[in-house]
């Protein structure tokens, strides 16, 4: 449908055409695809560089500090050693997978008049409905310049539970219709069953037979026409290839801490994504978001199961696109990370405390992942991005024990006596053995490690128009090392919060859904300090001891102990919005987007500013009935009504009868509870005999 066919009969969705997508018995070997092929040089050159320069690295470590401990560690030093070998090895994957990325081969786009018809889904949760479809109708526009109008259709997959949240939502989507030149449709789930993954394996057993391949949204995220019409194009001219993951920039922040995360992420992002895409091949993996998917693939292996027992680590698959990128490679399907397209771009969370909630989910999700390791007939790199995602948050209580064990044995150094002749009979002493200066050269290598894919990222940067485009090098390298200053002081912070994630997932907590927090505000002073108060106290505990035992430890932890001690200000004045434009005014922490906003962005707040601003509360519904045009439109995204039976149908049983007892349309919203407003706004008969009422 284009701009100039008429609109007002467009159903809320299209006719179904169900698609069968069986759930997967992960123990069993899945439906046969493609034959299983063997990568290139170049893949294999740079897994050996990845994970072999990894291998070389830990044994390094491992030998060094043994030496240090001398012939005899002690069972705390041998403790220390086991902690110290896989944070080492962390630390120089990192590094390795750097370097792997000289090796990425740079993919390019056939040119081919382009046939597939795809689908464009965002899974929504309670968000802000003007933005997200802001979003989507920018899209439309861009991919009509682009030729796909005709092939392309938009659909917004919600989840959302709040009926006046729901609200926004249709009459979004209706005012979109008229400005959009590709059809827009709407569907709501009545029972959100798995989340975020069955919402979309709903939408492609009801309709995924209508195409052939669907672009996956966040609620924030968005790719621009060019680079949908690439990842098309690509994905038509390789029957194997089954989804292509692209990497999203970052935008759209306004504090401190979403600006500091968007610079880091286009400053060194590039250079990680190359590695990533480099030593993955054709067994990348998926972010569940700002990707092409071939529906038929993933209908025939992505069928998610429940897992067995209770949450946390049991029930619906939280971090489900990990696994379904492995279910796809594991039935013989390519997958892949194309690092090249600059077009796709998504937000970033506001606040280090919003970063922590979702980060609760995200490890609740990748713990799961240990039951998932073994899949029948899973790819050996599949597994590998499993173990990263989970060692991205064990890490946290890792490194904790590796400084809680090292403080534990320069306690007993400085409070215990040794005993050079533990044997009577003995005629040479047993010197205890640590050796200060192997253990400081470790410590330099680490920081090495640690810090060197940021200066080669950021000399990447200063030798490109990137750093240009960003403020010059001066002020890129200004913003550089104040990034990270910063992320120093907030690395103690987040390895405290991730612990205490991983404790309360293994005592068996859920993380349960909450929608997330898109665009923030400073938090108050009470807020940071329940946050980060237990962050202080062990911060100044620590160095309060180390101040009157062991001086010189506090050159090394002194970093570590600023951050605890300063989390309540590094929260609170990282999430400010003002310092956030202090420093943009500056030139500080600038990317190119923020310089130069790309047109599909520019497009989008054009195209929010024109549709319906989101209402609060009751007056969300209470509008309907205040302009007879808004309740059509909020009609035309309703489903026919069908047939239930009495048992199911008690709630708008119940909300009719309230509101023929009702004195006014307020007054029956005060009447009825979630689940007969949920009823109310989901039938034209109920809602026109409500919106009868007097004011």
């Amino acid at each position: 449908m284009t701009a100039s066919q008429d609109k007002a009969g467009l159903p809320h969705m299209p006719p179904e055409a169900p698609l069968d997508m069986p759930v997967q018995n992960f123990r069993t070997a899945p439906a046969p695809g493609p034959k299983r092929r063997f990568e290139g040089w170049r893949v294999w050159a740079a897994r050996m560089i990845a994970f072999g320069g990894t291998a070389a690295l830990a044994t390094i470590g491992f030998m060094q500090m043994l030496a240090a401990f001398g012939d005899k560690p002690t069972p705390m030093q041998i403790v220390l050693l086991l902690l110290f070998v896989p944070t080492f090895a962390w630390v120089g994957f990192t590094f390795c997978s750097a370097v792997a990325g000289l090796l990425a081969a740079r993919p390019g786009t056939p040119d081919l008049p382009g046939s597939a018809r795809v689908a464009v889904i965002m899974p929504v949760y309670h968000e802000d409905a003007s933005i997200s479809v802001g979003l989507l109708t920018a899209l439309g526009r861009d991919l009509e310049q682009q030729g796909m109008a005709e092939r392309t259709e938009i659909f917004v997959l919600s989840d959302t539970r709040n009926p006046e949240i729901a609200v926004n939502e249709t009459l979004a989507v209706a005012a979109a219709r008229d400005l959009c030149p590709i059809p827009i449709y709407y569907r709501r789930r009545e029972v959100n069953t798995d989340r975020k993954s069955g919402n979309v394996a709903d939408f492609v057993r009801n309709w995924g037979g209508r195409f052939d391949q669907m672009v996956v949204l966040d609620a924030d995220s968005v790719m621009s026409g060019d680079t949908i019409r690439q990842l098309s194009l690509r994905m038509e001219a390789d029957d194997e290839l089954a989804l292509i993951q692209t990497m999203p920039v970052l935008i759209g922040g306004e504090t401190i801490f979403a600006r500091l995360t968007q610079f880091a992420g286009r400053i060194y992002g590039p250079m990680i994504a190359r590695g990533v895409s480099a030593w993955s091949g054709m067994t990348g993996n998926y972010w569940g978001h700002n990707a092409i998917i071939r529906v038929r693939a993933f209908a025939q292996t992505c069928g998610l199961p429940t897992l067995p027992g209770r949450p946390p680590f049991g029930g619906s698959i939280l971090s489900h696109d990990f696994v379904e990128a492995a279910a796809l490679c594991r039935a013989g399907w390519k997958v892949r990370l194309d690092h090249d397209l600059r077009g796709s771009f998504e937000g970033c969370p506001p606040t280090l405390l919003d970063m922590a909630a979702r980060e609760r989910r995200w490890a609740q999700g990748n713990l799961q992942h240990l039951s998932l390791i073994g899949m029948r007939r899973t790819r050996a790199v599949s597994g590998a991005h499993f173990a990263i995602g989970v060692m991205g948050f064990l890490m946290s209580p890792i490194w904790l024990a590796l400084i809680l064990v090292g403080l534990i044995l320069s306690a007993t150094v400085l409070l215990s006596t040794p005993q050079y002749f533990p044997n009577a009979y003995q005629l040479f002493p047993d010197w205890p053995v640590f050796d200060a200066r192997r253990m400081l050269w470790l410590f330099v290598a680490a920081m090495c490690l640690l810090l060197t894919p940021k200066i080669l990222g950021l000399i990447r940067a200063l030798g490109r128009p990137l750093a240009q485009n960003s403020g010059g090098p001066g002020r890129v390298f200004a913003s550089a090392m104040f990034e990270i200053l910063l992320s120093a002081l907030i690395a103690p912070v987040q390895m405290l919060i991730q612990t205490r994630q991983i404790m309360d997932i293994l005592l068996g907590r859920d993380s349960g859904w909450q929608a997330q927090v898109r665009a923030g505000s400073m938090p108050g002073w009470g807020v940071v300090l329940r946050s980060h108060w237990a962050h202080v106290a062990l911060g100044l505990l620590t160095l309060i001891v180390l101040a009157r035992f062991s001086p010189r430890q506090l050159i090394w932890l002194s970093p570590i102990l600023a951050g605890l001690i300063l989390s309540p200000l590094t929260s609170r004045y990282s999430a400010s919005p003002i310092f956030g434009r202090w420093a943009r005014m500056r030139g500080l922490l600038l990317t190119p987007e923020e310089r130069d906003t790309p047109a599909i962005i520019s497009d989008a707040q054009a195209m929010t500013r024109r549709l319906p601003r989101p209402c609060d509360g009751q007056q969300s519904i209470l509008r309907l009935a205040q302009d007879p045009a808004l309740l059509d439109s909020h009609i035309a995204m309703l489903p026919p009504t069908r047939d239930r039976a009495t048992a199911d149908n008690l709630a708008r049983i119940t909300a009719e009868a309230k509101i023929a007892h009702s004195q006014s349309r307020a007054q029956a919203l005060g009447f009825l509870d979630r689940a007969e407003t949920d009823a109310l706004i989901g039938d034209a008969a109920l809602l026109r005999r409500w919106s009868e009422l007097p004011a």
